[in-house]
């Protein structure tokens, strides 16, 4: 496994909490909504323990995305656009996410959320695979749960602070307790990160991706009595960092071009949320409320195509060609993103431990969002945030801008139901309906619609569409003895479409693009999936494995329209994904541990407008993932213990649009981390991408590349109270 159990201690899967340790060195899950041990569970999990966490330095999601087998993040343009990747389940720009994310029992509103940093964390779990039966739209491709640490019977506390390459420093810190009666308990936890940067723009003189990121996370949890519990938490996550630092280039292999942006720009992010959680629970069931808000707030500025300095750009020296010396002028932009959601869940579940497990209940969520997005005259005076209406700076005047808001209301009832017919036979069944109602209104003024490069439409035009899914889930799980277990079933996932701008069909198909139109659909994934799980050699090895075929309609490809400046969502109508995943963890000692994982993803487009492009690979798909692990953690005396750990990832040819114009070649990744602790303190020295892979992170159609982080190096202490 990926994920790295710590050591056993002596409980039962039902008296472990997620992410303790069961005897057996079996890390317990939840992911399919109940309490077990991992080997036994019926899916593609990797998990990911507390100590794995620790150990393995995950502070940010592609840390433990790049520990998981045929699973990708492409982090790109800004700190809210980063897409997960999985089993060829893609993600695009404005869409919907892959995954459905859960922190701590509440599902992310908006993908704009995902990318943040991870503190404080006690478990991991990446299941592939639609969820749909189980987390409801957008887990087409699988799900992530994300459990933060918890209030504590005990006071205690933990700091860390550290410095790196950038020039940076971080602190984190948390502490837990109970807080005057053992009835009520506390957890606050915190981190502070300020660095320069670690990409150089040599027209400026300065990095271009400086990061300021402060985070606060905060849980009271009640002990009422009598079964009842209520559990109350609090979070923001304020963000300050540059984003749109492109490059352009014809082959996603080029890195020799530095950045040049002459602006430098700006990428605010700020999130909340509150949550309520109240449970029941007796001998015969438990009942759980979940009541969450959330608000998302993004705004990013910088430069346009081609991200270069006004006298070398393109349009600066298109528009002296045509208007003459001294009247060319620069483009620069501004991007806005508000979202605001509060959601219900009510469920009602069978206790873990018995034969016949029952689950049923309902969802629902409503969600404000305004985005916009426009170009400004570059005059060299900097470039000036846009937000809910047109610049009418004179330093920054507006060039194009577009506008909208979507109010969009959805809900979901589910069932589960699972019956253990032996210690060796038992099958789960899921079956969830969601629907999700989306309205459109079109806010661009007037003064910027129906004109030479201007998408067309109506200010003030409402566009109304409904998408539903049912969404099964059967699975068989056989176990012939208590170190192998066997299982096989049917999933099924959808998620939603959305709108384009008005009028973007007609003009994508003036401009020889086909498979866009004013709206996107729903996409819809079915997968056959076959699998073993396997603990050998009284546990020395563990040696997991699946095999999967998904027939996907509707996926999604990114387009952005030149001729009428909109970023827009294609659906490829019909493609089949071919795969499978090995995953192998070996303890030949106690102090030592071997990992290795083997992702394959084949996938084929089946159906499109242009034949030229059946056949082809669908968009963002690696062809491989390739992990490779070791980790010794030495007694080098009573008190003091050693940490060596090293992880390889190879991630294989990369096609990044319909046409598979360009492939990405492999990359090769080392991250390494090393130290001593002993009861209370550590010191650690760590380094990621250790030996400066150059690569871009992506290829937007247009020749936009996104250069990825290069070795990032540091060290940190902790201390334990």
């Amino acid at each position: 496994m990926a994920a790295s159990p710590a050591l056993a201690q002596d409980q039962t899967p039902e008296e472990a909490a997620p992410g303790e340790i069961a005897t057996g060195n079996t890390i317990v899950v939840t992911g399919l909504r109940r309490t077990d041990e991992l080997q036994n569970t019926p899916a593609a999990i990797t998990a990911f323990s507390q100590e794995t966490i620790e150990n393995a330095r995950i502070t940010r999601p592609i840390d433990f995305i790049s520990l998981t087998p045929n699973v990708n993040l492409v982090e790109t343009q800004n700190a809210g656009n980063a897409f997960i990747v999985i089993r060829g389940i893609t993600q695009a720009r404005n869409s919907e996410p892959s995954v459905a994310v859960v922190v701590d029992g509440v599902q992310q509103v908006n993908p704009a959320q995902f990318n943040q940093d991870l503190f404080d964390i006690q478990q991991i779990e990446v299941l592939r695979g639609p969820q749909g039966g189980l987390y409801g739209r957008n887990a087409i491709g699988g799900a992530i749960i994300i459990q933060t640490r918890q209030p504590t019977e005990e006071f205690e506390g933990k700091i860390t602070a550290g410095v790196d390459n950038g020039f940076g420093w971080y602190a984190r810190g948390s502490v837990s307790g109970p807080l005057g009666t053992e009835a009520v308990k506390f957890r606050l936890a915190g981190q502070y990160y300020d660095t320069d940067g670690f990409i150089p723009n040599t027209y400026l003189g300065e990095d271009a991706d400086p990061y300021k990121n402060m985070a606060l996370r905060g849980n009271l949890l009640f002990d009422l009595g009598s079964g009842w519990e209520v559990d109350l938490r609090g979070s923001m996550d304020l963000l300050r960092t540059q984003a749109l630092y492109f490059n352009i280039v014809t082959d996603v292999n080029d890195t020799s071009l530095p950045v040049r942006v002459n602006n430098a720009g700006q990428n605010d992010r700020d999130i909340y949320n509150v949550a309520a959680k109240i449970s029941y629970e007796n001998e015969n069931f438990t009942a759980t409320s979940i009541t969450s808000y959330d608000t998302v707030s993004e705004i990013l500025t910088g430069d346009a195509f081609d991200f270069l300095p006004i006298p070398e750009s393109f349009f600066f020296k298109l528009f002296e060609s045509i208007f003459g010396p001294g009247n060319g002028f620069d483009l620069n932009q501004s991007q806005f993103l508000d979202v605001e959601a509060i959601s219900q869940e009510l469920r009602f579940q069978s206790p873990d431990d018995q034969k016949l497990f029952w689950m049923f209940g309902g969802y629902m969520i409503a969600t404000d969002r305004f985005i916009s997005t426009g170009n400004m005259v570059d005059t060299g005076q900097g470039v000036f945030p846009v937000y809910r209406t047109p610049s009418t700076n004179p330093a920054n005047p507006q060039f194009s801008y577009l506008a909208d808001s979507q109010d969009n209301f959805a809900w979901a009832g589910f069932a589960n139901l699972g019956y253990e017919f032996s210690d060796q036979f038992r099958i789960d069944a899921s079956l969830r309906y969601d629907r999700d109602h989306r309205e459109n209104t079109t806010l661009t003024p007037p003064g910027f619609m129906n004109g030479p490069g201007q998408p067309n439409g109506t200010t003030g035009e409402v566009r109304e569409e409904t998408f539903d899914a049912w969404q099964p889930k059967v699975t068989l799980t056989y176990m012939p003895n208590a170190d192998i277990t066997l299982y096989g079933g049917y999933s099924k996932g959808f998620r939603s479409g959305g709108f384009n701008q008005t009028g973007v069909g007609g003009v994508a198909a003036a401009n020889g693009i086909v498979g866009v139109g004013d709206i996107f659909q729903a996409e819809v994934a079915q997968t056959l999936e076959a699998g073993f799980k396997s603990q050998l050699f009284d546990n020395v090895l563990t040696l997991n494995g699946a095999v999967f075929t998904t027939e996907t309609k509707n996926s999604y490809f990114f387009v952005f329209l030149a001729a009428n400046s909109t970023q827009n969502l294609g659906n490829v109508p019909k493609a089949r994904i071919d795969g499978f995943e090995l995953e192998a963890f070996v303890r030949p000692a106690p102090d030592l541990q071997l990992n290795a994982a083997l992702g394959m993803t084949w996938s084929d487009i089946k159906e499109f407008p242009d034949p030229d492009f059946i056949g082809n690979e669908l968009p963002l798909i690696s062809r491989s993932t390739i992990n490779l692990g070791a980790q010794w953690t030495p007694h080098l005396s009573d008190t003091i213990g050693g940490l060596l750990r090293i992880d390889y990832r190879r991630t294989g040819k990369t096609w990044w649009d319909v046409p598979n114009s360009t492939v990405r070649d492999p990359i090769d990744l080392v991250d390494v981390r090393a130290g001593i602790d002993g009861e209370q303190w550590g010191l650690f020295a760590f380094a990621k991408n250790l030996f400066n892979e150059e690569y871009n992170a992506e290829f937007s159609p247009g020749g936009f590349v996104f250069k990825a982080r290069p070795r990032v190096y540091g060290a940190e202490a902790t201390y334990k109270f």
